[in-house]
């Protein structure tokens, strides 16, 4: 993306806020200060409105009249409402992926996960320093399931409500369950997808995304004595 002769800073500014959001590096709620941002990530205070108001229409930003711009922040509620909307459109791309997918298709498929798994074993040897290379390879396999979706437009709201779960989602990765297997989840949803079992490739994908929110949930939802 930053090899683009088009990519602007206002287009970088907007990956590096929203990478920042996503990640918990900026907290929710938290107010977004343009002078100390424009130093900290060295860019001017024009490319950075910009990148914060388009980061506002994809509800990652709250911008309010007299008190400027701020981190969106989560609730339970939300993530509930996420999850069910993110789970309708990843099923139906999908399934639309299955229908029209060909064989460079299935190979970038297989591609993808073969990164995860690479991803998954470092994460395993150190969890906290390769968190974001989990995330990157991830997010790039569930890209890839659902890479031959004939809908752009099905393809851009996934997108946007991927980013949002993937926000909740950090939390559950820094709260594992121990009993969860989810390579081996990627791997079940790989398989049937790659055997063209749409129902099943369709009803393990929401298992999966169902499990991380429940996951989510039991940490948001924990009450102040417990989480302390």
């Amino acid at each position: 993306m930053a090899d683009d002769p088009h990519f602007t800073l206002s287009d970088r500014a907007f990956h590096l806020i929203r990478r920042d959001i996503v990640s918990g590096r900026l907290e929710p709620g938290s107010r977004l200060r343009i002078t100390k941002m424009s130093k900290s990530y060295d860019i001017g205070a024009s490319p950075l409105r910009e990148a914060l108001s388009k980061l506002s229409s994809e509800f990652l930003v709250i911008f309010e009249a007299q008190r400027g711009f701020s981190v969106a922040p989560i609730d339970a509620q939300e993530l509930r409402d996420i999850s069910r909307v993110r789970c309708d459109l990843e099923s139906d791309a999908l399934a639309r992926a299955i229908r029209f997918g060909d064989d460079a298709w299935e190979a970038g498929i297989v591609a993808a996960f073969y990164n995860l798994s690479k991803a998954e074993a470092r994460r395993s040897q150190n969890a906290e320093a390769s968190i974001d290379e989990w995330e990157d390879r991830n997010r790039e396999f569930h890209e890839a399931l659902v890479a031959a979706c004939d809908s752009e437009w099905l393809k851009r709201l996934r997108n946007l409500l991927y980013f949002q779960h993937e926000r909740y989602r950090r939390i559950s990765l820094t709260n594992p369950d121990p009993k969860r297997n989810l390579q081996a989840e990627h791997q079940a949803i790989m398989d049937a997808t790659l055997a063209r079992n749409t129902e099943l490739a369709v009803r393990l994908s929401k298992e999966h995304v169902d499990l991380t929110t429940r996951a989510v949930l039991a940490v948001i939802e924990m009450p102040v004595a417990e989480a302390t």
